[in-house]
């Protein structure tokens, strides 16, 4: 009896060890009842979140975790006027603690998005208010050192209300870090530039073809990448829309699509991401919409089939997360102080509203693999 116990006992530990555990970081504005980034406990079966820690940051609107999974850094949006600043934290696996590394002005106001490549040695922020992009090169303590280029962007679009100057909105690696794509969402442009790590100078230059031009009040907001295929698909904030573009040897655009079937205009489309097995693409909806748009995606030409939207129950939906089982979606709503817990059906793609936890302001959600 005592062998048959003790084996019992043995299986229950690891199933219990066994499930997809993660961290989940929680970034935000501090105006409210935010602080700076939360740290928390994830499970991907069944969906629960248990509070860690939390660091005081000032607006750390936008999360980069490091490949190594060590290093943590922020984009936080200073105010009116302001130079940004971005910040380097140590993360401990262990305790689930963030301790702050250093924090650097990037020499832009309003930084909005932060990335780091997979090297761990360059870190660059999109500057919202100044509409430029900034790159910092990383110590090999995982600390930011100093700024190495300043990319101003210039123009202006169609919008009076929302594009009269530049607004760097996103500054992401290409899945093979040759380049990386600069969404504007004030000129209606993506800048694209090469990447050469090794150049310690400068490590980013123009592109051949450096420009994908926008439809004129697109505002493109934020990029996807197909996890298998060249495939890119950015959402575009003002017009409530996304566009897929093939870019195995050219870029191509080769669809437009609506993010709501709806035609009210202050649709403030914001994040998007796919489920990890490509099958599926989602998109949230602000404003008076409060949506996530599913989507499902062809194997052959990656063009987006609509299947239906899901109210993320709460005002604000900026940003959202899938972890890597593709079991859950997570949701921050960013004015109603909530984070949404979504069951993923691998199926369908359909979502189905399990939980949610109160969390002040969240506009950046980031999961890490505990294990």
């Amino acid at each position: 009896m005592r062998t048959l116990a003790l084996a019992f006992c043995l299986l229950i530990c690891t199933v219990s060890f066994s499930q997809p555990a993660y961290y989940l970081f929680v970034g935000g504005y501090t105006t409210g009842k935010n602080e700076g980034i939360g740290v928390y406990k994830f499970n991907a079966t069944n969906g629960s979140v248990q509070f860690v820690s939390k660091i005081k940051s000032d607006n750390p609107s936008y999360l980069a975790i490091a490949a190594n999974g060590k290093y943590i850094y922020s984009a936080n949006e200073a105010g009116k006027g302001m130079q940004g600043l971005a910040s380097a934290f140590t993360f401990d696996k262990k305790t689930g603690e963030l301790t702050l590394l250093n924090q650097v002005l990037v020499g832009g106001n309003g930084p909005c998005y932060v990335s780091v490549d997979k090297a761990n040695q360059w870190l660059v922020t999109a500057n919202y208010v100044s509409g430029s992009v900034s790159v910092l090169n990383l110590n090999k303590n995982g600390s930011i050192d100093t700024l190495k280029q300043l990319f101003r962007h210039t123009g202006s679009s169609v919008n009076v209300q929302r594009q009269k100057e530049p607004h760097a909105h996103m500054a992401v690696f290409s899945p093979d870090e040759k380049q990386l794509f600069t969404n504007d969402l004030g000129t209606d442009k993506i800048n694209i530039y090469n990447f050469n790590s090794a150049n310690k100078n400068l490590p980013f230059t123009p592109a051949a073809d450096s420009v994908i031009f926008s439809v004129a009040g697109n505002g493109p907001r934020h990029t996807a990448f197909h996890p298998t295929q060249k495939l890119m698909y950015v959402v575009n904030e003002l017009s409530g829309t996304i566009d897929v573009f093939n870019y195995k040897k050219h870029i191509q655009n080769v669809q437009t699509i609506s993010t709501d079937t709806s035609n009210r205009l202050d649709k403030g489309s914001a994040d998007i991401h796919f489920s990890p097995d490509g099958k599926f693409l989602y998109a949230t909806n602000r404003g008076s919409y409060n949506n996530i748009v599913i989507y499902s995606v062809n194997a052959i030409n990656g063009t987006l089939k609509y299947i239906g939207l899901e109210p993320t129950r709460g005002k604000t939906p900026r940003n959202f997360a899938i972890d890597s089982t593709g079991n859950f979606l997570l949701v921050a709503n960013q004015n109603s102080n909530s984070v949404i817990i979504f069951k993923r059906d691998k199926t369908t793609g359909l979502l189905t509203y399990t939980s949610q936890f109160e969390t002040g302001n969240p506009t950046c959600l980031k999961l890490l693999a505990a294990e």
